[in-house]
């Protein structure tokens, strides 16, 4: 009996050596038109099959000595068929280029994958984003022209999406997490984004209702992925500011400043054996010629600079480690010697004008490093470890006196001094001064992992988070008017000067005294499963998920306080089999919480408020993707209708760019509005699109009635779009074309927004100037990349070569980001005077590929 069972064993494991030696190896990478790798390709034969890993490449184990019939898809795309016979043993290497399939493809993308299409994901292509003119080149300033994003400054590369605020957008770099500053408060002294597009090869952005495995923020993620390298080379890309200085009078323009703007340069290479990649880009900015072009004359010299790489090596085809590192250095001298700003309208029109002494020396360096191991132990298993630090010192020191006076100014056009001061009203003097330092420190470790199989997907993932902050606030402000110095508009203060003297001790009108250390740990986690499958004869994708997450805020002198919660996700897209139309329906939505950062534990006083509570938003999304051909060219109408309902709400005033929060949980909000983008190629070959959105945000304050939200951005308009001239096809231009109706200017400090003014307007509902922004780029391309390389002579040695001219603000748009309050003692009024942007500026542009 044990003979039989041992022959029996014998002859079975004979006949799977056998079945298993005859076979052969088929791999590869998976390519689209534009020879970018497509991750989550099938790859198919019978019953078997895999999917192609986050750089395109598969691996297949196909039966040899007999011929197969091989299928390589993905949504979107002309499915790949073709059959095969390969020799025991035999290694074959097929990288096929997936090609668009016009009449089945429904999406807003740009690099026309329908996946990201169904999750409500749009992906912007890194080389429009190179091109797009913009006074802060990068991601964030094609973001502005989404709908449902908006930003009034263009100096700044923070955004706010569909009522939310700067805090509340998540951003990623290859799954990993990346911060901004704390202590900034003006885009002039921001510096870069993080995000360099030279270096990037996808960008996907989500506005809303977006995935489990999304971290805890209330309003949009920006996914980011750097490229791996597939052979050597060098980009360099040079800017040449032109400006006008402003004049010490009246007149508009005092003659020509020209200087640097910026420098980026990157390379790339890769090992003989393809087992390392190495990318790496430095970048270096000045802003000091568009600021000196504003209507504040200023000794200004901001320098911001930051070397970024991104290193991977593959020690098997199971295991991948990479490292992300960054270093910024951002320097920030400003000087203001003299500003004269006019304000008002025909009938009431005003003058501000300002002498100033003293300066502001602020510096913001970050360090960033991360690893990241990615591991697949069978072909449907993904397992990835990512652990990362960040670090961030600032200080921000300042001491700036301003003399002020405030006139009316002639509006006759008859006179002969039209457009002159006959009437001063006010005068007086405003000393702002400031000592502020920060040092925080954030590590992350986090496991996530994936498996797929056939239709069905499964993403799970756990991250621990520890911050550790320093902070130290030293700011007071002491206004004067007319000799007298105003007191803080506190009810227990009576001040009726200048006509009785008041006997109290003189105190800043704003101080705010803290020392801060704290430190938060948090624990997240995700879990998420995905569907792709036939509902009757349609295409259905569905995703359900929730992540859970829980944080303790404790440090010196600082009660410890904990928290938990849990947020429920889910997403459902629909393409029905319609003969002649093509559409997908989406609905997606859940319950998101954003637990306190630091910045929104720290109320006005810089007091750390640990029992503040997570801000809680139900999010529901429906949305319409609608492909189709005009004069056999492809468009997409993509159209979003969301609504949002905010809880524990923590609210907050804005300052330029710097959010001053109440840290408390006192109000409710809500937000809803439409987008609605129309994509394609309005001139053969050249992508562009037209954004217009419409939002509404109202929050209610201690139940005192509902009132604008500080980014209440009632309607947008936003244009992109490509040309070139025909007969000269290397000759293009680019416009990027932005409108936005007025935001609410903003409060003084201690001001309540309820308060109403003399014309019965509260602070939320004076606004700001609508935003018109045009910036235009031309350039000529002297050596394409797509055409045939220089093979001799001076430019043998670059794969492009390209000369452009940019012009931003092309008419000269006055538009203002917030108002600075100066007060009159003698009429006891507050004029809200604008904080002017920048003006016209031209930009020389060098670019180069190696």
């Amino acid at each position: 009996m044990r003979k039989l069972i041992f022959l029996l064993l014998a002859a079975m494991y004979l006949i799977t050596f056998k079945v298993h030696t005859q076979s052969a190896l088929l791999k590869g990478v998976i390519l689209d038109e534009e020879k970018k790798p497509v991750p989550g390709a099938s790859i198919r034969y019978n019953k078997d099959g895999t999917l192609s890993d986050n750089n395109g490449v598969y691996e297949l184990l196909v039966p040899a000595n007999q011929e197969i019939k091989v299928s390589i898809s993905y949504l979107g795309f002309k499915n790949v068929v073709f059959k095969i016979a390969l020799e025991e043993n035999q290694v074959y290497e097929l990288n096929p280029v997936l090609k668009t399939d016009i009449e089945q493809i429904s999406e807003v993308i740009i690099s026309g994958r329908e996946k990201k299409t169904v999750e409500g994901i749009t992906t912007l292509d890194p080389e429009t984003i190179r091109l797009t003119p913009s006074a802060n080149p990068g991601v964030e300033g094609l973001l502005k022209t989404l709908p449902g994003v908006s930003s009034n400054n263009e100096l700044s590369t923070q955004y706010s999406v569909r009522g939310g605020n700067f805090d509340e957008n998540l951003v990623y770099v290859n799954e990993i997490e990346v911060y901004r500053p704390f202590l900034i408060r003006s885009g002039q002294q921001e510096g870069l984004s993080f995000v360099n597009t030279d270096l990037v090869r996808s960008v996907d952005f989500s506005a809303g209702g977006f995935q489990a495995k999304y971290g805890d923020k209330l309003s949009s993620v920006l996914d980011i992925t750097y490229r791996r390298p597939t052979g050597f080379g060098a980009t360099a890309n040079i800017g040449m500011l032109v400006g006008t200085r402003p004049s010490s009078g009246n007149s508009n323009r005092d003659g020509i400043i020209t200087g640097l703007g910026n420098v980026f340069v990157s390379a790339e290479g890769i090992s003989k054996d393809k087992k390392l990649a190495a990318i790496l880009g430095v970048r270096f900015r000045d802003n000091s010629i568009i600021v000196k072009s504003r209507p504040t004359d200023v000794n200004f010299r901001p320098t911001f600079g930051d070397i970024q790489t991104y290193i991977s090596y593959n020690f098997s085809n199971k295991f991948e480690l990479g490292f992300l590192g960054n270093l910024a250095i951002n320097r920030y001298n400003f000087q203001p010697i003299q500003s004269f700003i006019n304000f008002g309208n025909l009938q009431s029109n005003q003058q501000l004008r300002v002498i100033y002494e003293g300066e502001e020396i602020d510096r913001y360096d970050t360090y960033f490093g991360a690893l990241k191991g990615t591991y697949k132990p069978t072909e449907h298993t993904t397992l990835r470890f990512i652990g990362s630090a960040y670090q961030t010192q600032e200080q921000e020191y300042y001491d700036i006196l301003a003399n002020y006076a405030l006139g009316d100014v002639n509006n006759d056009i008859g006179s002969e001094n039209v457009g002159e001061v006959e009437f001063f009203r006010g005068a007086g003097s405003q000393f702002i001064h400031a000592r502020n330092d920060l040092d925080a420190i954030i590590i992350n470790a986090e496991h996530k992992g994936t498996y797929n199989k056939d239709e069905h997907q499964v993403d799970w993932g756990i991250k621990y988070t520890k911050e550790d902050i320093l902070d130290r606030l030293q700011e007071y402000e002491i206004i004067d008017s007319l000799g007298f110095s105003i007191r803080p508009p506190f009810s227990e203060f009576v001040n009726d000067q200048p006509y009785n003297p008041n006997v109290s001790p003189i105190v800043p009108f704003n101080s705010v005294r803290a020392l801060n250390e704290v430190k938060i740990d948090r624990v997240s986690g995700f879990g998420q499963y995905s569907i792709r499958t036939q509902w009757k004869e349609h295409e259905l994708w569905a995703n359900f998920g929730v992540r859970g997450h829980y944080w303790n805020v404790h440090g010196k002198n600082i009660s410890s306080s904990a928290s938990v919660k849990i947020s429920p996700r889910m997403q459902v897209a629909l393409k029905p089999d319609w003969e002649k139309t093509d559409m997908i329906f989406r609905l997606s939505g859940g319950w998101y919480h954003q637990p306190p950062f630091y910045r929104e534990l720290r109320d006005s006083t810089g007091t750390v408020q640990p029992d503040v509570k997570a801000q809680q938003s139900v999010h529901i999304v429906l949305g319409n993707d609608y492909s189709f051909l005009l004069k056999k060219r492809p468009f997409t109408l993509t159209s979003e209708i969301y609504y949002k309902y905010l809880t524990d709400v923590n609210p907050y005033t804005i300052e330029n760019v710097r959010i001053r929060y109440e840290a408390a949980n006192n109000a409710k909000a809500y937000a809803y509005g439409v987008d609605v983008r129309l994509t394609g190629d309005f001139v053969p070959g050249a992508e562009s699109w037209l954004s217009v959105g419409y939002l509404k945000t109202e929050e209610n304050i201690e139940d005192r009635g509902f009132i604008s939200r500080p980014t209440d951005q009632r309607f947008k308009v936003g244009l992109l779009f490509q040309d070139y001239v025909p007969t000269i096809p290397n000759l293009k231009a680019y416009l990027n074309l932005l409108f936005q109706t007025g935001v609410p200017g903003g409060t003084p400090n201690y001001a309540d927004p309820y308060t109403e003014n003399s014309e019965g307007e509260n602070f939320r509902d004076q606004r700001l100037r609508d935003y018109h922004r045009a910036d235009l780029g031309i350039s000529y391309i002297f050596i394409d990349e797509e055409k045939k390389k220089v093979e001799s002579g001076l430019f043998s040695s670059f794969k492009s070569l390209s000369l452009g001219l940019e012009v931003f603000n092309i008419f000269n748009r006055q538009n203002a980001i917030t108002n600075t309050f100066v007060r009159d003692a003698s009429s006891g009024l507050q004029f809200a005077v604008p904080n002017f942007l920048s003006p016209r500026v031209l930009n020389v542009k060098l670019a180069m590929k190696f």
